[in-house]
């Protein structure tokens, strides 16, 4: 017996949301496939509030700061990543979430999803044309930064415990690694 999956559009999965078909359940769709959110644990929810606070003072109004919601990519997928640093376009976004081209760099903070973020949402984010992308490591207290796209790939993978990064989009500000994770314990 084969196995065959309903694969999702973008348009049919915002005809579905449109529908309240899952209202009951956070989804997100990777890829043509919907996978279930996990629900938000204190830690994580504490980091993502922190750290979008910490990069608005360093960033100011140059960026726009989204807390764990969608963006859409060309590759049939809506993730609602937990920060994304996108540009300033105000009433825009009222007709459509943030685009590749709109978005400077994604931030997922990870504790039991490291897996998934360093595999399955690095390959959509790559492909989809996302310059940056970091995971920050909650259990092992550590900042993964993939940069430098080639063919859809990162071709760089940074790994930081301390000192500061600077995102490619903004070489002027300096963040402090400790503060993307300083509180875990």
């Amino acid at each position: 017996m084969t196995v065959t999956t309903y694969k999702w559009t973008i348009e049919r999965y915002h005809r579905a949301l449109d529908a309240g078909l899952f209202d009951d359940q956070p989804v997100e769709l990777l890829r043509g496939d919907l996978v279930v959110m996990p629900p938000e644990r204190e830690p994580h929810a504490y980091y993502n509030s922190e750290v979008g606070d910490y990069l608005r003072t360093l960033l100011g109004n140059r960026v726009k700061i989204r807390e764990a919601h969608p963006i859409t990519l060309p590759n049939d997928s809506e993730p609602a990543p937990d920060l994304a640093i996108v540009k300033p376009l105000g009433a825009v976004y009222l007709e459509h979430h943030p685009y590749p081209d709109d978005i400077f760099w994604l931030i997922e903070f990870s504790y039991t999803t490291l897996d998934k973020d360093l595999n399955e949402k690095k390959a959509v984010y790559g492909e989809a044309g996302i310059a940056e992308y970091w995971v920050v490591n909650l259990k092992d207290r550590e900042l993964t930064v993939f940069r430098d796209l080639e063919n859809g790939r990162y071709t760089t993978e940074l790994t930081f415990r301390t000192g500061v990064v600077s995102p490619q989009a903004f070489q002027d500000v300096q963040i402090q690694v400790q503060r993307l994770m300083n509180q875990y314990q």
